[in-house]
């Protein structure tokens, strides 16, 4: 192989990992929030405004003007901006919403799927992707024990 090749072969090889790498490099940099869990974000000044790019990911709300709220609700990413009072930005980072795996056993049965959490004994919990009849009888299971609670 000659040089010349040689040379184009590995500038071509670069230039192709140059992305791969540029996103290994953002997801290391992540806020990590788990699904259907918050997280309290402290910013070092004051936000007047959030945006989320998609909010069927992530949602967040400022509680105080230094601090917000950060709720994964559905896995993914997707990104978070903060702008203060004169829409400057204060901060603009990826977020990474993750699965914790901890305690939860998840069940097939052919295209069905349902998902306990076992810590310290098996119970239903409502997880994405579940089995909606499933995820129905857990979400009127809870209520009713709510309700007699009171």
């Amino acid at each position: 192989m000659s040089v010349q090749i040689r040379n184009l072969l590995l500038a071509s090889l670069l230039v192709m990992a140059a992305p791969a790498g540029q996103a290994a490099f953002a997801a290391e940099n992540a806020v990590l929030v788990n699904v259907n869990m918050a997280r309290v974000l402290r910013i070092n000044a004051p936000a007047a405004t959030v945006i989320i790019g998609n909010p069927g990911i992530a949602d967040v709300t400022i509680q105080d003007p230094q601090t917000l709220i950060l709720t994964g609700k559905s896995f993914g990413q997707t990104n978070l901006i903060v702008l203060d009072s004169a829409g400057n930005p204060v901060a603009d980072t990826l977020v990474e919403v993750v699965e914790t795996h901890a305690d939860v056993v998840t069940v097939y049965m052919g295209q069905s799927r349902t998902t306990l959490a076992c810590e310290p004994t098996c119970q239903p919990t409502v997880t994405l992707g579940d089995e909606t009849g499933f995820t129905s009888q857990s979400i009127a299971s809870a209520s009713m024990v709510e309700s007699n609670a009171e």
